[in-house]
């Protein structure tokens, strides 16, 4: 059995958004068998432009139903049932949410008909509903409405399940678009073409349909069954072939299920997913080359569904100065293109750059008015309780007090000024190489597995050059936390 569903909301994000309509449609594989719509109170104003859209007003709704009135209806209907909707992310998406809220965890095998269209009626000029259903003659009345839409869907899915009985025994490679006319001819619409058992050739197809049903739909799954189970980094392509989005893991294939996988959370989310026509790859090897790999292709490509990792991975940091009096002043602040200063350490966000900076006044000493913790023209907090040895109205000397500051920068710098990284390579006879020279990340590199080096030049020689920021600065430190499998640091003078 299957449920054909289709909603309308307040917008397009399922975290934020509500919905004003919902229609579900039971089909048994042959005909409709159960149908119900109803309108619902979201709770919220509908925006104008929703309203122009759909044509549901905010009076429309003011009487009807809200979301847990339904909730046990919408759970009967659909139990069992394979959910069934042309883009099935968005709608399964909605209910999901919807079912949280009220405490339930909302679970159904899916089914995308924008998918299984796209795979049994190839060329098509456009696979949206409207579109499609004009351009293979199936009545859309409605449009925009959840009744119209579900009822349309039922109608589709009702003809893709035939064209599977239909083309069975036709030669492979057979342009399945000219059955429909030979569909349309077995019985009227909606009615069943015979009572015979589903041939395996529909089972085949429903499977694979369900199993792919959260895939992209322009992506071909030929495509995810050949993805590595490897470390490296990814690209999504889209139709024009154009990358859209790099990612990285230490398993590419189990990484890019999980994008597939994750629930819709706006508009733009399930924008990006129907996106995606293609995956590329490189393989690494190694996880930190993969994250330094990342960080550089992000800021050379600016790919569209990057745009949060363009600037900076880490958009706050601590840095150090030295004020007029002489004292090492350590101050977190925003670290973006307009400041050239490199933070000793590179942090998420502001506020976790302030309270790493709290953590290493109180462990070294330090004084929260030369730290920027403690706004006063006079004495900080810290003095009057005597944890401050009073720098911050000059009774304690910059000497002893730089010290200390020097050692709280020991602990959060690189424990040694030039090193190299030596770690797993592409394959078993090669090494990957990362050089950090005198503080300052200079690449990275493969050699094969019996190279030997006695000095930073011999390292030089084998790596390519990247370029120095914040935010590979901060992917090495927290890599550098951790011992990796497999993994050593060579250190020099």
């Amino acid at each position: 059995m299957y449920a054909i569903i289709d909603l309308e909301t307040t917008g397009g994000q399922p975290t934020q958004d509500r919905i004003t309509e919902i229609a579900i449609y039971i089909h048994d594989g042959e005909k409709i068998v159960d149908e119900y719509a109803t309108l619902l109170n979201p709770g919220r104003s509908i925006p104008p432009f929703i309203t122009q859209l759909t044509g549901i007003t905010n009076d429309m709704v003011s009487d009807a139903p809200k979301f847990h009135e339904v909730a046990r209806k919408v759970v009967e209907m659909t139990e069992g049932c394979v959910f069934v909707a042309h883009n099935v992310r968005f709608d399964y998406s909605f209910l999901k949410k919807e079912f949280a809220d009220l405490g339930y965890n909302y679970s159904r095998k899916t089914l995308c008909t924008v998918r299984l269209s796209r795979s049994l009626i190839p060329g098509q000029p456009s696979y949206s509903l409207g579109k499609l259903c004009q351009s293979i003659g199936i009545p859309l009345e409605g449009r925009h409405r959840a009744a119209g839409d579900a009822h349309a869907t039922a109608l589709l899915f009702g003809k893709l399940l035939k064209i599977t009985t239909e083309t069975e025994d036709l030669p492979h490679g057979t342009d399945t678009s000219h059955t429909l006319a030979r569909v349309d001819a077995l019985a009227p619409s909606g009615q069943a073409a015979s009572a015979k058992k589903p041939s395996p050739k529909r089972v085949a197809a429903v499977q694979t349909a369900i199993r792919e049903a959260l895939m992209p739909p322009l992506l071909p799954a030929a495509v995810v069954a050949s993805l590595p189970q490897a470390t490296g980094v990814y690209y999504f392509h889209n139709e024009a072939g154009e990358v859209i989005y790099v990612g990285k893991s230490i398993n590419i294939y189990k990484r890019i299920q999980q994008h597939f996988a994750i629930d819709v959370k706006s508009r733009k989310s399930l924008e990006f997913k129907n996106s995606i026509a293609d995956i590329t790859w490189e393989l690494t090897g190694s996880e930190l080359v993969a994250l330094l790999y990342e960080s550089h292709l992000i800021k050379q490509m600016k790919p569209a569904y990057n745009r949060a990792q363009r600037r900076s991975v880490f958009p706050a940091g601590i840095y150090l100065r030295t004020n007029e009096d002489g004292y090492k002043v350590l101050a977190y602040g925003r670290a973006d293109a307009r400041n050239a200063e490199i933070p000793i350490i590179a942090l998420g966000n502001q506020y976790k750059a302030q309270g790493f900076l709290y953590h290493k006044v109180a462990k070294y000493n330090l004084c929260q008015k030369l730290c920027g913790l403690y706004k006063t023209p006079g004495a900080c907090f810290d003095y009057q309780v005597h944890r401050c040895q009073g720098a911050c109205v000059g009774q304690e000397p910059p000497e002893s007090y730089n010290l200390r500051v020097d050692e709280a920068i020991d602990s959060i710098s690189y424990e040694h000024e030039s090193f190299v990284v030596i770690g797993p390579g592409r394959t078993e006879l090669e090494k990957s190489i990362v050089l950090v020279e005198n503080g300052r990340y200079c690449g990275f590199g493969y050699v094969d597995e019996t190279f030997s080096a006695r000095k930073l030049a011999d390292f030089r020689d084998v790596i390519k050059g990247y370029t120095d920021n914040k935010d590979v600065q901060q992917i090495i430190r927290n890599h550098l936390r951790t011992k990796r499998k497999g993994e050593r640091v060579k250190v020099f003078g």
